[in-house]
């Protein structure tokens, strides 16, 4: 998770520094849609990794409630991944937009970020019972 906060305060930087409600050329807006898509999907498969190996870990040397645990904390930490990554693209492709439009698409990412992540944690504390 600690990964994910160096790339989030890049991004959040850089949308602070080139104004909030202007609107970048395609080309720039292409190459940092490009680029945050490239970073999501590193992000999401190194968490599968680190999911997976902490899941091995606990099979070889937990019970089946600690297996249970750890399943559902790695679906959880996959799916918040996941969700980093789909709102950093989103917020890239709304700068594209100006004035209101940019402000309702990134209100719209911020709002689906939201809900996966909600949905994530109600996913696992299901597993979880």
């Amino acid at each position: 998770m600690q990964k994910l906060l160096l790339p989030m305060i890049g991004i959040l930087t850089t949308a602070l520094a080139c104004g909030c409600n202007s609107a970048k050329s395609p080309a720039a807006v292409a190459t940092d849609v490009a680029a945050a898509r490239q970073q999501a999907s590193t992000e999401v498969t190194d968490t599968r990794k680190d999911a997976a190996k902490n899941v091995d870990s606990v099979a070889a040397n937990g019970s089946s409630k600690d297996l249970n645990d750890a399943s559902a904390r790695a679906a959880y930490d996959v799916a918040v991944a996941q969700a980093d990554g789909d709102h950093n693209v989103a917020i890239q492709q709304c700068s594209a937009l100006t004035g209101r439009a940019q402000k309702s698409c990134n209100e719209g990412a911020d709002a689906g970020y939201d809900q996966a992540k909600t949905q994530a944690n109600v996913t696992r504390l299901s597993k979880l019972q």
